[in-house]
């Protein structure tokens, strides 16, 4: 494939109401995954609209221009709609070339209001592929919105679009991020908590800062690092593209960071200190590049669940379809947990870049080659299984009792949730989608690379504001 989509098969990747009290209406939709254990279900909407025609402009409330490639998740936040995404069609004639942005429009009518602009880092491809944008999605909390990106920085905005503080990871902290920065952040109490993207060199061949951190927690009003930690140092098979979660487990927290070795870290919020770990890969797997690998890193967001964690491997599409592993492990346990943690594991899976969403004992998980699975919560047992006939970069989002997965083919399938496999409905978005879907205050939001869709029952044809 042309290495400048490589970032589209990383990001599929992406947001309900924050676990740790955001102040947002009700029913916005705040960060990746909806909330900070990133079960990908969204409790709050109903009568979510499950076709549209976008020429018709049926069902179409409004449509946005975004750049001409876009990956971040749109969130919603008090009457804006945020999203990351390039300069290919710029809203500002004086910001010209290759840039990384940030749009926010109205959630009424689509109109733009403003961007945050990043400059794309002089090092080139290896650290900052070239038209990628943004790829991380923002977290809001407190009229503060935050991100990472492309020059791998955290940094905090108001919702205005005033800088309040940068993080910049590389100059500060000697990170070496592989391609793309692209995390998308959880915010803790006091805490912002990162993957910092490092990773190997432009060959392939070694890791340039081992030591440098690959995750790290950071104060949310200050952006000072409160603590580091470099797992797994020389271990990094390619690049470290995932998103953290949270969970309590027995009353105390555990932040839980996919590792760029393929295993999963449980680490403990205050001081960054392991808790546990477990390998996500057969002891006998090997890393190559290509589909002929067997080892694969996560690219994946883990998912936290009534004291269990859900979390499947991958690899950079550019490399191949291959073997995949989707696993339900016990976050009780300490130490390396391989042997004693996993609860089950699915194995039919190929390579995922897909976060999975759980509801009523039904476990929904996606993968590369285009099937959605429906797994039992308990044991793992396949239930169902359904091809979308296309490659799958985003995730399976539950909304209003409907899954939604959008696919390279432009397509968004939409199923029922439960035990019986049906099909409710497929539209077409005109071009390929990286993002997933996702929804706010009664409308659901989807993207191709170029433009924003605010979908609506009932709505008509697009507002001319957004364009």
């Amino acid at each position: 494939m042309d290495r400048i989509n490589k970032m589209k098969r990383i990001i599929g990747c992406a947001v309900a109401l924050c676990l740790v009290g955001l102040s947002a209406n009700a029913a916005d939709y705040v960060m990746w995954g909806g909330s900070i254990s990133r079960n990908m279900y969204n409790p709050n909407e109903k009568n979510i609209a499950a076709k549209w025609d976008i020429s018709a402009g049926e069902n179409v409330k409004w449509k946005a221009q975004l750049g001409t490639q876009s990956y971040g998740n749109p969130i919603v936040y008090k009457g804006k709609v945020f999203v990351g995404t390039n300069n290919g069609h710029p809203r500002d004639p004086k910001v010209e070339g290759d840039k990384g942005i940030v749009m926010a429009f109205s959630e009424s009518d689509g109109k733009f209001l403003w961007q945050a602009v990043h400059d794309k880092l002089p090092s080139g491809r290896v650290n900052d592929w070239p038209e990628q944008g943004i790829c991380s999605t923002p977290c809001v909390e407190n009229d503060r919105i935050y991100y990472v990106t492309n020059r791998c920085e955290v940094v905090c905005y108001d919702v205005e679009g005033k800088l309040i503080w940068k993080l910049d990871m590389m100059k500060e902290l000697g990170v070496f991020p592989h391609n793309m920065s692209n995390c998308s952040p959880i915010i803790v109490g006091d805490r912002v908590f990162i993957i910092t993207s490092n990773g190997v060199d432009e060959a392939h061949h070694f890791i340039p800062a081992p030591e440098a951190p690959s995750f790290l927690a950071c104060d949310k009003n200050t952006g000072k690092v409160l603590w580091t930690n470099n797992l797994p140092d020389n271990h990094i098979l390619h690049g470290e593209w995932s998103n953290p979660s949270y969970g309590e487990v027995n009353g105390k927290g555990q932040v839980y960071f996919a590792g760029g070795d393929g295993w999963l870290y449980a680490l403990s919020p205050d001081k960054g200190e392991l808790i546990w770990k477990f390998d996500c890969n057969p002891k006998e797997a090997v890393y190559m590049l290509g589909p002929k690998g067997t080892r694969n890193h996560i690219i994946t967001t883990p998912v936290f669940y009534n004291n269990q964690v859900f979390v499947s491997v991958g690899e950079d599409p550019e490399h191949g379809e291959g073997p995949g592993h989707f696993y339900c492990i016990d976050a009780t346990k300490t130490g390396d947990v391989t042997a004693t943690g996993k609860v089950w594991g699915f194995d039919k899976i190929k390579r995922s870049i897909s976060t999975c969403s759980i509801k009523d004992g039904l476990v929904y998980q996606s993968d590369l080659s285009g099937f959605l699975y429906c797994l039992d919560l308990k044991t793992g047992k396949e239930i169902w299984t359904h091809d979308v006939l296309a490659a799958v970069w985003s995730s399976p989002t539950l909304i209003d009792g409907k899954i939604f997965l959008s696919n390279e083919d432009g397509d968004v399938v939409v199923l029922a949730e439960g035990k019986e496999k049906k099909e409710l409905g497929k539209s077409s978005v005109d071009n390929a989608s990286y993002t997933t879907p996702t929804a706010a205050n009664g409308v659901l939001y989807v993207a191709n690379g170029s433009e924003l869709f605010a979908i609506a029952p009932g709505a008509g044809k697009p507002a001319s504001g957004g364009k």
